[in-house]
């Protein structure tokens, strides 16, 4: 799969979700932080997004979400 960065109207048509519920999300640590596109744009690893999809899809617990969002996060962190 090729990796890509997706801006907000795709997440959001990707998750079924509104922009103040991935916020929310974010702030609870069931989502992943956006990467800094510039100074006003930001987006999201497209595989992050499926995982995270997947994740919900198999019935994952909040924990089990809030271990993979660290897990993904990580992987950012060692990518570079």
């Amino acid at each position: 799969m090729r990796r890509t960065i997706l801006r907000m109207p795709a997440v959001k048509s990707e998750s079924g979700l509104s922009r103040s519920t991935l916020y929310l999300r974010i702030s609870q640590g069931l989502w992943t932080r956006p990467v800094s596109l510039g100074s006003r744009a930001v987006g999201w690893p497209s595989d992050e997004v499926e995982a995270l999809n997947a994740a919900r899809i198999a019935g994952r617990t909040d924990e089990e979400v809030r271990s993979l969002v660290q897990e993904l996060e990580a992987a950012r962190k060692s990518a570079r």
